[in-house]
C-alpha cells in the first residue's frame, strides 16, 4: 500500500496525465486554426480542400502522439535519444528516396490551399493552356480545346494563370466602309446591345468604344462585351453573326479585300 501511495504521489504517476491532458489541448488549438485557414479561400466546400484539412490534421495528432510516448518513456528512464537517432536515420533514407513525391505532394497541398486552380478552371500552366480534369497531391492534369491531355507534377508548376477567377472582357474590330456613317453605325449597335445581352454567357451591355484605327480600306470601330470567364470564344461567334445580319438589313458596308482588273486591247 504505502508503495501504491509513493507511486501515486511521485511524477510518475501524474505527469503522463498532464502530457495528455496537455496534448489534447495543443491538438485542438491547432486543428482549429488549421481549419480556419482551410476556410479562408473562396471555395469553401471544395471537398479536395477538405480532405488536405483532414490530412494535416493527422499529421498534427500523430506528431503529438510520438512526442508524449516519448516524453513518458523518457520519464520511466527509456533512454529515448537511442529511439530518436534510429528514426532519423530511417527518416533520411525514405526522405532520399521519395524527395521527388514529398516535393509534389507539399506542392499539391500549397495549391489546394491557395486555391490557385480547381478542377472545371480554365488555366494557363508554364505554356499550355486548358481546363483542369484532375488536381491530385502528385500531379494536375490539363485537356486542351483539341483534347490532349497534359500531366504535370506539382512542384514543377511555374507560373499559373487562371482564366476562371475573374469575367472576361470580349474586344471586337469592327471594319466599317470609310463612306459610312460612323453615327449611324453607333446607333445601329447601341440597338443591338439588347440582343447581345440576350446571348449565352454574356454578363452585360456593350461598350462602344469608337473609333481605333484606320485601315487601308476600312475604318476599325472597337467594341467591347463582358462575357463570363473563358467563353468569350463562343459569344464572339454569335455575335460576330447577329453583327452580319444586322448590318445586311441596315444596308452597313463591310468592306472586303477586291480586284480590280483591266482589259487592254491591242
Amino acid at each position: 500500500m504505502e508503495k501504491i501511495i509513493e507511486f501515486i504521489l511521485s511524477n510518475k504517476f501524474y505527469a503522463p496525465i498532464i502530457y495528455v491532458v496537455v496534448a489534447i489541448i495543443v491538438y485542438n488549438v491547432l486543428v482549429k486554426i488549421n481549419n480556419n485557414i482551410g476556410k479562408l479561400g473562396k471555395r469553401k466546400s471544395d471537398k479536395k480542400k477538405g480532405t488536405v484539412i483532414r490530412l494535416i490534421n493527422s499529421v498534427i495528432k500523430y506528431i503529438l502522439v510520438i512526442i508524449v510516448l516519448l516524453m513518458i518513456l523518457e520519464l520511466y528512464g527509456v533512454n529515448t535519444t537511442s529511439i530518436l537517432a534510429s528514426l532519423g536515420i530511417v527518416s533520411l533514407v525514405i526522405g532520399l528516396a521519395f524527395q521527388d513525391t514529398m516535393k509534389n505532394m507539399l506542392s499539391g497541398i500549397l495549391i489546394i490551399l491557395d486555391d490557385r486552380y480547381n478542377v472545371g478552371d480554365t488555366v494557363k500552366i508554364n505554356d499550355f493552356t486548358g481546363e483542369v480534369i484532375n488536381l491530385g497531391l502528385q500531379t494536375t492534369k490539363i485537356r486542351d480545346y483539341q483534347g490532349f491531355v497534359f500531366t504535370i507534377n506539382n512542384s514543377n508548376i511555374e507560373s499559373v494563370i487562371n482564366y476562371t477567377e475573374n469575367d472576361t472582357n470580349l474586344y471586337l474590330d469592327i471594319p466599317i466602309s470609310y463612306d459610312e456613317d460612323i453615327d449611324k453605325v453607333e446607333k445601329v449597335l447601341k440597338k443591338l446591345s439588347s440582343k447581345i445581352e440576350k446571348i449565352e454567357n454574356v454578363k452585360g451591355p456593350l461598350s462602344l468604344l469608337g473609333v481605333d484605327s484606320f485601315g487601308d480600306s476600312s475604318i476599325i470601330y472597337k467594341i467591347s462585351i463582358p462575357t463570363k470567364p473563358y467563353k468569350h470564344f463562343g459569344v464572339k461567334r454569335e455575335v460576330l453573326k447577329l453583327l452580319k445580319i444586322t448590318f445586311d438589313k441596315e444596308g452597313i458596308v463591310v468592306p472586303y479585300n477586291q480586284m480590280d482588273v483591266h482589259i487592254k486591247e491591242k
